[in-house]
Order: C-alpha cells, then structure tokens, then sequence
C-alpha cells in the first residue's frame, strides 16, 4: 500500500491512499489544481483516482469536491446524513447523476482491490466518518475532527501499519486566544476537535510493536503549530501508561499546505 497526506489542517485536507491497481483520496478539502500537483508527486493523476471518501460536509473537506467529481466522473462515497448535506451546500455544486455512493458507518466495503471500513466519529456534522483501508494484510486509517474518543474508535484504529491522527490544538493557546467564545466551546466539546494531548493519550492506546508510521494532522493555524503538537504528543507517548517510548516510532507532522513524503508498506 502507498499514504500520503496532500494536505492536512483546519484550511484543507486531502488524503491519498492505494494499492498498485486502486487509489483514493480521503476528503477533497483543497482546489483540484493543488490535489493534481500533491498526485503528481507520487507519479499519480487525478484520472488514477477510483473514489473520493468524504468524511463530512465541512468547507475544509469538500472545497474541490465538485470540480473533480464533474470533471473527472470519480465516484464519491458518503453517507446518508452527509449526502444529503452536500446536496444543501453552494460549495460544491451540482454532483452528476451516479457519482454519489451512499455508504454507511460499520458496513465495510469495496473500492478495486482496497476493503474501506467506516467508522462514526464524533463532530458536529450531519454524520461523520473516519476511514480504515485495508489490502494484502496492510492497514491505515484516517481519525480526524473528532471531538472525543472511546473504546469504539480505539477498536477500529487497533493493529494499523499507518495512521494520521488529529492533533488539532493547544488547550492553553485556544482559551488564550482570539477565538469568540462559542467558537472555543464548539472546538473544545465532544462534538469539536482533538487536543494535542488527548491524541497523545489516544495513541497511547494504539501503539503496538508493528506500527510503521504515524502523521499528526488537522493542525489548527490559530491554535498549535507543528513543533509544540509534536512535543506535546511524543510527551504524552513517552510519560503514559504503555510500554514505549516516541523514539520508538515515527512520527511526523502532515503539514497543512505542502504534501508529504509517500509511505510504502
């Protein structure tokens, strides 16, 4: 399998993820032209693309969804509650008929030769998702804009070869900051976003002796920044309850408006 984050945080986000014969991208949160260059970078067009899974409707996950669905034909699956949100937004446009593919929390299916096993999550969305692939043996998963987490999500996030992991902000930083307040409630409640040490302490419950990768994501522009999510998490992996140490691993930012380097696993 082959991962790659095109683009990761609160202003965009689009996840690469495939096997020799089938790819997919994660949410189509940036403009079509930048979600061709991330392609391009790992010897990939958007015309290679097999489906695009949503994870819900906001803006940052669904900006260039209609340009590529229009222009390319590229079936786009989503559940129920986020169909039918996308067909109420401006954003995206009109979707032509047969490109949406309604998929449901808990019923894996098929993309080619990937198996794709939805998970709820927990955001103020109509009905959100998180994403696990799986082919040949390999697993990865995206856990992104989930404002709490429990035994449910940890079940589904067990045994992965890669993972990207919200790390959306700095606690300290967001009540600190220039946010109105309800907008800090939203972000802070079980319907809002990950702090950097509760996915610290999220993936402390995930670590495991075979795991290849780990990419913090949905960084916060106004909240964190990538040196102190990194800090924070690798503290909590090292001080918490489990048998490592965040040396033990890789782990790495997905940066907000620049592609990362593709994992083969």
């Amino acid at each position: 399998m082959k991962f790659c984050s095109i683009s990761s945080g609160s202003s965009g986000n689009c996840i690469y993820a495939g096997s020799a014969g089938t790819s997919v991208l994660i949410d189509a949160g940036i403009s079509g032209k930048k979600i061709e260059q991330g392609l391009n970078g790992i010897d990939l067009t958007t015309s290679d693309v097999d489906g695009i899974l949503v994870t819900h409707e906001h803006s940052d996950h669904i900006k260039g969804l209609g340009v590529l669905a229009r222009r390319y034909g590229i079936p786009v699956y989503a559940t129920k509650g986020t169909i039918r949100a996308l067909m109420e937004t401006t954003q995206v446009g009109k979707i032509p008929d047969g490109i949406l593919r309604e998929i449901k929390a808990d019923e894996p299916f098929e993309i080619g030769d990937l198996t794709v096993k939805p998970f709820a999550i927990s955001h103020d969305a109509a009905e959100p998702v998180g994403y696990r692939i799986e082919h040949g043996g390999k697993s990865a998963a995206v856990a992104t804009d989930m404002g709490c987490y429990n035994d449910y999500i940890v079940r589904n996030l067990t045994g992965l070869d890669v993972l990207l992991l919200e790390s959306n902000h700095d606690v300290h930083m967001l009540e600190a900051g220039r946010y109105p307040y309800y907008l800090k409630r939203r972000i802070l409640s079980e319907l809002g976003h990950l702090s950097n040490e509760t996915a610290g302490q999220l993936l402390c419950r995930l670590l495991h002796d075979g795991i290849r990768e780990i990419f913090l994501g949905h960084l916060s522009r106004e909240n964190n920044y990538e040196a102190l999510a990194f800090e924070t998490v690798c503290d909590e992996v090292t001080l918490g309850d489990n048998p490592y140490r965040s040396s033990d691993f890789r782990i790495s930012i997905a940066h907000r408006d620049t592609p990362g380097e593709a994992v083969v696993f």
